[in-house]
């Protein structure tokens, strides 16, 4: 692999400057460095992090990261050259033309653009060079880097588990990576944002699950009917419900779930969750659930949220096939997805794990874009 400071000491593309660090830029450094946003996701900051740390990485650090073959660049606004942020290349292996890339942004600089622009430019130049492979790593949390990773083109390999040490222990993290002969453009999603973050007929509004919505869920999936419908049986701890609330937008943004809250839309009360799941991509197929909280069974909620998720999932996904199992004795399910137009296309024996060892019977029902939908 090719370092990128033997070709250039500036990179203009995508309407921001990578440049060498300078003096000049101290204060700016401090600033962004000393951010709260910045230390939660950027490993290994100094805290506090000081003006003497921020000379040391300008004087220092950064030109050894180009000396070692890597990079280290300022992103810098085209018109009047102040600091943006940085990004750079790290754990080079040239013997596979291959290289980690990174990047943080000032909080002056966020929400515009400027992430994915210095990603792109970089990957291209990288590209340009003899690298062959970019890798990009995320932790699972961190949602906003993931969507600048999707909008520069990359894509979701898989998980790290346990590969970042933090205080109190050791985190999963997210590998995204994109290949110098991957197409232009953003990486496509299966599964797109809800339009004006939310889906609404007026009585019910689903949005994304979030952590948030840590202990409501907690509450709903330890009442004995939800239990009693799970796969197999049995409540989940908190600590399940919470690393499920606060991985539920990467799933989404991956194309693996799409989970959502059922809300009343005048109170804004949680009255459950419903959850779309893409389990055979290739053919357009998902299968949905959903379940309520005691108060709110009986109001016509659960028919309305499953209509909502299924037309989004018809009309903005462009699924092909949407299907949904029951229990043979859960009766109250199985009116639900009538209602709507869902017809039961049989019983599949033995099909879910149950109680102590046991299998149990699953009622199949499917719905198609051609369906009438109560």
């Amino acid at each position: 692999m090719t370092a990128p400071h033997r070709n250039a000491r500036r990179i203009e593309a995508h309407g921001v400057r990578l440049r060498p660090f300078h003096l000049g830029d101290v204060d700016d450094v401090v600033a962004g460095c000393a951010d709260p946003l910045t230390q939660r996701f950027l490993d290994g900051l100094p805290a506090p992090y000081t003006e003497a740390d921020a000379r040391l990485w300008i004087t220092e650090s950064a030109p050894a990261a180009f000396a070692g073959g890597g990079a280290a660049y300022a992103v810098a606004d085209l018109t009047t050259d102040r600091l943006l942020g940085t990004v750079g290349l790290s754990h080079v292996v040239p013997q596979r033309g291959q290289a980690e890339i990174g990047y943080w942004v000032a909080p002056w600089a966020r929400r515009a653009g400027v992430a994915t622009a210095a990603t792109r430019a970089l990957s291209e130049h990288a590209f340009a060079t003899g690298t062959a492979r970019l890798e990009l790593l995320t932790r699972v949390e961190n949602t906003a880097s993931q969507r600048v990773a999707l909008a520069a083109g990359f894509r979701p390999e898989g998980v790290r588990r346990a590969a970042l040490a933090v205080r109190g222990g050791r985190r999963d993290r997210m590998v995204w990576v994109r290949l110098s002969d991957d197409p232009p453009g953003p990486s496509e999603r299966p599964l797109p944002d809800l339009p004006d973050c939310r889906l609404t007929d007026g009585l019910v509004v689903l949005r994304r699950l979030g952590p948030d919505d840590t202990e409501q869920m907690y509450r709903l999936h330890s009442d004995p009917e939800v239990v009693a419908s799970r796969v197999p049986p049995g409540a989940p701890t908190r600590d399940e419900i919470e690393r499920r609330c606060h991985g539920a937008e990467s799933q989404w943004l991956v194309g693996t779930a799409a989970a959502m809250t059922i809300l009343d839309a005048t109170s804004g009360e949680f009255a459950g969750n419903c959850m779309l799941l893409p389990d055979q991509p290739a053919s357009g197929q998902a299968m949905l659930g959903y379940s309520l909280l005691p108060q709110w069974r009986g109001r016509g909620y659960a028919t309305r949220a499953v209509r909502l998720l299924a037309r989004w999932g018809f009309d903005h996904v462009g699924l092909s096939r949407l299907w949904a199992g029951t229990l043979p004795e859960n009766t109250a399910s199985q009116r639900v997805l009538e209602k709507i137009g869902f017809r039961r296309e049989g019983l599949l024996r033995g099909r879910l794990p149950g109680a102590a060892g046991s299998r149990a019977d699953s009622t199949v029902y499917g719905l198609l874009p051609a369906d009438p939908m109560g």
